[in-house]
This record gives C-alpha cells, sequence and structure tokens, in this order.
C-alpha cells in the first residue's frame, strides 16, 4: 500500500509476547509490517520471546530480521514479557497486541488520534473481534465488587451497535495502547500477576489517577484465540484468577470499601472453590462421624479445581507484604474516589457463575456486608411500549427498543411490550410480553419506568406520585395532533370524543412525569406551553433550573453508529421492473393520512415522460403491528398510481414491511429518499423519522417545507425543500438530485458530515445522563410548599387592602365596576356563610 504521511505522528512501539506460538507470531508480525496504514518510520515492533525453548528465537530472528527481538531468560507470563519489551521501546506510544491477532489497517492511527485529540486519556482500548470479524471479544470491560474483571458482550455477534467511543474501566491486554511515559510511572502490568488481570489492575490504577481509558471502536483488531493456556490444566487458570482479583481489589479499593469488600470476597473465593469442586460442605459435621471411628483416618477427596481457590486465598496472604507496599502508592496517588469509579464498572454486583450453591452464597454475602450500598444495586429501569416488538418494527417500537439497549450498558433493564404480537429479536436484555392486568409485577421491580402512548392508562399505580416510581414520559409523538388528520374518517361526534381523549391521556403523562423526552427543539416549544398551561413550570421548577431542560429534554430518534453495509439485493434485479440502470426514489416507512404521497406520485409521472428510467418504491404499505389498521390515504395512492398507468413501471408498491434489521438493503438500493406531507398543524410539530434513516444511507433527501427536519435539509445542504401539493416544483427537485450528480455527491458530503449528530450514543444522551442521577421532579417532592405564607391580615390591615381594591376597581370602570365587585364579593361570603352552618 502507498506510504502514508508521517504528519507529526508519534512513533508507537508495538510489542508482541511469544511463548511457543511461532506461527501465530510471525502472521501477527508481518500484519504489523505490511498491513498498517501507519508511517514505516513511525513504527517500532518488538517481538519478546519468553523463554519458549523450542526454536522460536532462530526462527523468529531468520523470518523477521527487520524486528527487535529480546530474549528473556525465563517465563516471565504475559505481563512481564510485555514489560520487558516496553523497557526496549523508544516510542511515545505503546502498544500491546496478542501473538494470535492481526490489526485492522487503521488500528495504530485510529488509536493515536485519541490520543492527540484528547490529553486526559491515557490508555486506548481497542475494538476486538473474532478472526473472521463476527464475533465480539471486547469493545467494554466489567469489573465484580469481589475482583473479577469480564469482557462485557463478548461472543455475541457484532451487529454495529458499539460503535461509539466511550469511557471504560480499562481495555484488554490482547490490543491495547499506553502512553509510553505514563506506563512506566505506572511500573506497567504487576509482574506478580503473571497473566490474568493485569490489564484490569492497569486500568483502574490509570482512572484512579484521573487519567481516562478509552474505548475506540475503530481501532480494530482480530484474535484467533488460540491462547498459550490451551495445554493447562483449567485447575491453574482458576488458581491465576481467584488470586490476581484478591490483589487488584486490595491494592486499589479505598479503606471504607476494602473493609466491607474483603472479608466477604474471600468467603465468596471458598464457596466458589467447594461449589466447583462440588464438594459435601457438610461431610465434617460433628453429627455425620462414621459408625467405623477408623474412617475418619481416610483422605477426603479434594479435586484441583476446588484446591484452587483455597491455594490462591494462601497465596495472597504470602504476597500481602508486598500488595501493602503497593496499596500504599495506590491510595496516595488516587484523586478519583470508589464512587467515582463504580459506574465504569457497569454492574458490580453481578454474580459472574451459574453455580446455585455459589448464587446463594453471593446473595447472602452481599446483604450481609452490605455491599449493595458500597456497589450500588443497579439500577432496575423499565421500557414499556405498546407496538409490537419483533423483526419487523414501527417507530415506537424501534425507539423502546434502542431506548432499552442503550440503557441496559449501565443499568438493569426490561423492555415490556403490551402489543400481543410479540417475536422479539435476539437482545442482550429481557424482552417481555405483558397484558396490560399484569404491569403491576414489572413496575413493582423497577426504579424508573420510560412509558410512551397509552401505556400510563394501563398502569393507574404510575399516576399516583407517592409511589416512588421516577416516571420518564416519551412524548417525541404529538398523538392528539395526528388524530386532527386521522379521524377525519370518522363521524363528527366520535372523532371530537377521541381527540379529547387523547388529550386527557397526553394530559395525565405531563401532570406526573418526572422526565420529558421530545424529538426536536420546535416539540420543545409545544411541549413546554402544555407543561406551563398545567401548572408544571412551578416557581421551584423554575429556580432550580431555568432551562427547564432538567424536567424536559429533546432526544431526537436515532440512527445507527455503524455504516449500513449491503449483505442481500434488495430492489434493484429483484423487484421485476427496476433494474440496476434505474433511478431509485424510495419512500421509506408506512403511507399515513398525514402524509401527501399523491403529489409524488403526480410529479413522478410529470418526471417519466422525460426520464423514463425514474422508479418510485414505497418501502412499507401494511403497517406491522396488525393492529393498526390501514388508512385511507394507502388506498387513495394505489388508486392514483394505477389511474396513470404507473403501477408495475414507474411505481412500485411493497405489500409487507421490511425487516427492521434488513432495511439497510433497500435503503442502499436506492438513489434518493423522499418525505412529502400536507401544510398543517401535524407538520409544523412532526418528526419524520423515515428521514434518519435517508441520512444513515447517505440517501440525499427531499422534503415537504413546514416541519423540522425541512429545517434541517435546508441549513445543511442535504438535498432539496419543495412547497407543499407543488407537482412542478417536486418533479424538478428529483430531476436535480437523481441526474445532476454534481449536486447529489455535495448532498451526500453533507450527509456523512451531519449523520454524526443523530447516532442512537449521541440523541439518548439526556435519557442517560437522567438515568445516572434519576430524581422527582422539583414540584413532585414532598415538602415543597412555599417557605413564607401569606399571613392573615389584621383590622387595620384588612381596611388598607380593601381601600386598594376600591382605587384599584374605580380605575378599571368607575362607580359601576364598585358596585358590580362589592356584590360578587357579598355572594360569596353569603355562600361561605351558608356552608360554614352546614
Amino acid at each position: 500500500m502507498p506510504e502514508p504521511s508521517s504528519g507529526g505522528l508519534p512513533t508507537v512501539s508495538v510489542v508482541v509476547v511469544n511463548y511457543r506460538g511461532v506461527k501465530d507470531t510471525i502472521t501477527c508480525l508481518r500484519s504489523l509490517r505490511d498491513d498498517l496504514d501507519y508511517p514505516a518510520d513511525r513504527l517500532e515492533i518488538i517481538c519478546v520471546d519468553n523463554a519458549s525453548g523450542d526454536g522460536s528465537v532462530e526462527r523468529l530472528r531468520d523470518e523477521m530480521p527487520d524486528v527487535t527481538l529480546v530474549e528473556s531468560p525465563e517465563n516471565l507470563g504475559f505481563a512481564g514479557g510485555c514489560n520487558l519489551g516496553a523497557r526496549q521501546a523508544s516510542g511515545q506510544v505503546l502498544a500491546f497486541l496478542n501473538n494470535d491477532a492481526r490489526p485492522d489497517a487503521e488500528w495504530v492511527r485510529a488509536a493515536v488520534a485519541v490520543f492527540r485529540a484528547e490529553p486526559t486519556v491515557g490508555a486506548v482500548a481497542s475494538k476486538v473481534l473474532d478472526w473472521g470479524g463476527e464475533l465480539i471479544d471486547f469493545v467494554d470491560g466489567g469489573l465484580t465488587w469481589f475482583g473479577m474483571g469480564y469482557k462485557r458482550h463478548a461472543g455475541q455477534r457484532d451487529d454495529g451497535s458499539h460503535e461509539v467511543a466511550r469511557d471504560v474501566l480499562f481495555g484488554t491486554g490482547s490490543a491495547l495502547f499506553v502512553r509510553t511515559e505514563l506506563f512506566a510511572a505506572l511500573g506497567g502490568f504487576d509482574e506478580r500477576y503473571f497473566m490474568f488481570y493485569e490489564d484490569v489492575d492497569l486500568g483502574w490504577r490509570l482512572n484512579l489517577r484521573g487519567w481516562r481509558v478509552r474505548y475506540e471502536p475503530t481501532s480494530v483488531t482480530y484474535h484467533r484465540h488460540h491462547g498459550s493456556m490451551g495445554s493447562v490444566d483449567s485447575s491453574r487458570e482458576y488458581y491465576l484468577l481467584e488470586r490476581n482479583a484478591l490483589a487488584t481489589l486490595y491494592k486499589n479499593l479505598e479503606d471504607e470499601t476494602l473493609a466491607k469488600v474483603l472479608p466477604a470476597a474471600l468467603a465468596l473465593a471458598v464457596r466458589r472453590s467447594t461449589a466447583r469442586g462440588d464438594i459435601d460442605p457438610t461431610q465434617l459435621e460433628i453429627t455425620r462421624r462414621p459408625a467405623d471411628r477408623g474412617a475418619d483416618a481416610e483422605p477426603v477427596p479434594v479435586s484441583r479445581e476446588a484446591l484452587a481457590g483455597f491455594l490462591a486465598i494462601d497465596q495472597f496472604v504470602e504476597l500481602l507484604p508486598q500488595l501493602a507496599e503497593s496499596r500504599k502508592v495506590e491510595q496516595e496517588s488516587r484523586v478519583r474516589s470508589d464512587g467515582d469509579i463504580v459506574p465504569l464498572m457497569r454492574k458490580a454486583l453481578e454474580p459472574a457463575y451459574p453455580l446455585p450453591r455459589y448464587l446463594a452464597a453471593h446473595e447472602t454475602l452481599v446483604r450481609a456486608f452490605g455491599l449493595d450500598e458500597a456497589f450500588g444495586r443497579p439500577r432496575r429501569v423499565l421500557v414499556v411500549t405498546g407496538d409490537a416488538i419483533a423483526e419487523r418494527m414501527a417507530g415506537p417500537a424501534i425507539r423502546a427498543w434502542h431506548m432499552a439497549e442503550a440503557l441496559s450498558t449501565e443499568h438493569e433493564v426490561r423492555l415490556v411490550s403490551v402489543n400481543n404480537h410479540h417475536e422479539p429479536p435476539e437482545a442482550g436484555f429481557p424482552v417481555v410480553h405483558a397484558r396490560p392486568r399484569d404491569l403491576g409485577t414489572h413496575i413493582a421491580w423497577s426504579d424508573i419506568v420510560v412509558v410512551q402512548g397509552h401505556i400510563m392508562e394501563m398502569a393507574p399505580e404510575l399516576k399516583d406520585p407517592s409511589s416512588g416510581k421516577i416516571v420518564v414520559c416519551d412524548v417525541y409523538d404529538p398523538m392528539h395532533l395526528e388524530y386532527l388528520e386521522q379521524g377525519k374518517d370518522v363521524d363528527d361526534e366520535r372523532r371530537a370524543r377521541d381527540l379529547d381523549g387523547v388529550t386527557r391521556v397526553l394530559n395525565t403523562q405531563l401532570m406526573r412525569g418526572d422526565f420529558f423526552l421530545c424529538a426536536s427543539e420546535r416539540q420543545r416549544h409545544f411541549w413546554l406551553g402544555h407543561l406551563a398551561s398545567l401548572g408544571r413550570l412551578s416557581p421551584g421548577m423554575y429556580d432550580s433550573d431555568p432551562t427547564v431542560r432538567s424536567l424536559l429534554s429533546v432526544v431526537p430518534f436515532g440512527l445507527p453508529a455503524a455504516r449500513p453495509r449491503r449483505t442481500a439485493p434488495a430492489i434493484r434485479d429483484v423487484v421485476p421492473g427496476i433494474g440496476q440502470r434505474d433511478r431509485v426514489v424510495l419512500w421509506a416507512g408506512g403511507v399515513y393520512s398525514w402524509f401527501d404521497p399523491l403529489t409524488l406520485v403526480q410529479a413522478i409521472d410529470k418526471l417519466r415522460r422525460e426520464e423514463d428510467g425514474v422508479r418510485l418504491f414505497f418501502l412499507g404499505m401494511q403497517h406491522p403491528n396488525p393492529d393498526v389498521p390501514e388508512m385511507g390515504m394507502a388506498g387513495q395512492t394505489r388508486q392514483l398510481a394505477d389511474r396513470l398507468g404507473l403501477v408495475g413501471s414507474h411505481v412500485f408498491f411493497n405489500e409487507t414491511w421490511v425487516p427492521y434489521h434488513e432495511r439497510h438493503n433497500w435503503l442502499l438500493d436506492a438513489d434518493c429518499g423522499v418525505t412529502t406531507h400536507f401544510d398543517h398543524v401535524e407538520t409544523t410539530f412532526a418528526f419524520r423519522t423515515r428521514v434518519l434513516d435517508y441520512l444513515w444511507a447517505g440517501l440525499p433527501i427531499i422534503t415537504t417545507d413546514g416541519d423540522s427536519f425541512a429545517d434541517l435539509v435546508r441549513r445543511e445542504r442535504l438535498g432539496v425543500v419543495v412547497p407543499a401539493e407543488d407537482v412542478d416544483a417536486l418533479a424538478a427537485a428529483l430531476r436535480r438530485v437523481l441526474y445532476d450528480e454534481a449536486f447529489a455527491e455535495s448532498c451526500r458530503t453533507r450527509i456523512a458530515e451531519v449523520r454524526e449528530r443523530f447516532t442512537w450514543d449521541a440523541t439518548l444522551r439526556p435519557l442517560l445522563e437522567f438515568c445516572r442521577d434519576p430524581r422527582p421532579a422539583v414540584d413532585r417532592l414532598g415538602g415543597s410548599a412555599p417557605l413564607v405564607r401569606e399571613q392573615p391580615r389584621g383590622a387595620g390591615g384588612q381596611l388598607r387592602h380593601d381601600l386598594g381594591l376600591i382605587r384599584e376597581y374605580l380605575d378599571l370602570g368607575g362607580p359601576g365596576e364598585v358596585a358590580r365587585r362589592a356584590a360578587g364579593r357579598l355572594r360569596r361570603l353569603v355562600k361561605e356563610t351558608v356552608r360554614g352552618r352546614r
């Protein structure tokens, strides 16, 4: 590949440790030498042979003469081998790579970009996938309260949901970058560990000192997992895991936390060993003495798996004098508290091992030592939707799904649907169906409840603020405005009744919610008016937060962080009548009454007379929720296209609904995306979620004026904005986007920049921040009455008050106004007197 410019880049020293795996090591080293998009003069490759004694050194010297080879006189383990290599390094950045891994071309450059952009980042954790790039090895780290680190999401398919950088407690030592001077200042990896958890310990120590460890998804490696432990008995692995976990806890926890945790961790290590080794824990009870007293002299068999835990504790005690010195250094150097670190542990109270006796002990110890106070039980967040959760999902379900997915990285989450059409895709969190009358069980389990639509009407217990539940209301869908259009097909009496019902549903949410989510700044202004009219914008609320964003925040619909990649053909040469050379206009989403597909069909009819290769494809005519009836606009659209002779030649209808996780194939077969609607109040406050799919796929956008996305398209030059119901303007816009390649390319360039603002990780940030520190809304707090109440007036005070009123009434309307007001006051006094005598 062409040699990239150095451009002031730092020198990166890559350290690879070999122990009897020379074939893998050479593959790794060759990839580092030949495949990286990083200047060769800024790259130093160091290979440490850990006393393999199998001819590895000779082969490495013969086949990789341009690699710095360091020979260790003994097997120092992974930690010691890495440290030895680091001491030979001359680069400003150290990179550690497993010998059975290969880097992506951007592996180094992407990590270096993080260091250069963010001075507080001390280490960069790479994204690690399996050798084929399909399954996850590392995208995030977790740590249990008893010191055992683990790779979150390991073994799951890489579905594109981990493409946003984030701070982590540690990165995997199999693909990790560290500032060289910082690594040296920390003493490198703790060599006493030999292997396992040395990377967890390093990351923890970095964070305690105020440095950040940053997961960077564009710095990618692929891991084969041959591993140097393959021929080693599992009991030795258990021994290292148990011993090193205790050492990590002892070194890094604050005094108060350690006093609670260490005795519980030691006890749990014992129970883990007896459960793992299937040891009868009651065999030495005095009541179980054998009849043959000599049987007590017989040895009791103990498996190596059980013995591992006991020996680990023994050697932890042996190391305590050394560890105490290390602990002193760490505690004197720390600038962050245990409370600051707990969120990076993700789910600290996770029990980790699915052994019944072990799980029972875990629960007992957590309760007995108050560990939920030290580490906090993960908050329980319930996300409830009335939409169908299945492979084919509409907007509300998609939004609820991604909320649950994002929240599950930090909390215990359940996604519940009350819709009977429930066939959820595989998820990393529970997705369950519940009948409305069974919602109470899930609500009782939760700390925070996120609701949509009519859910609160199905769960009346949520309406009571004294329930202690924090309620988040997602009002991104102004249902009452939609119903003004949707209800046109019913009689006036029913329409008025239904509209009143929908409005009351929304008002109930607005009166109860502790936090509200809307989709745009336009919507925010709209809902602020609602909240103000209901009295929610109280003086206390305003004084605590004049912006009121702690009550109502903008959380737009989002899109995946990973770019779409074609996995199958979808439209071109699949749908009869649409070929590779045709220009495809995509209508993504349903055809509802508040949209205007009729003008679009007429514009296609006009354009095809000049450009016969234009094709309009409607992506979904049948809503994925069978309970949602087809709206009249869908039938009108078919009839118009048929009357104009366009069906099957220039206008095409997908009569079903595209599975959510397959929609990218249809998007990638299109040349532009379109959304057209009428000019009415629903448009003003709508948020057309289909436009986000156009952004995701890089499609130039044509939209009718009047909504927030029209503002975005116009401001950011993402396509063309046209007046409502203007056939000629729409046809001209289609012609420009489809056939003016320079214009279309300029739109795609701008879209590539803008879409990063709308990834789910970015759009859901206000919700994630609220759930990290959830509180009742200020006016929901008990004891929030005014501190100073108006005092009863004495006789003189009452007289002055009345004279002031007379002057005011005279100014307003003269003696007649005084008489009218006095009569009204007299009537009120009479009523109050009568009520008082009853």
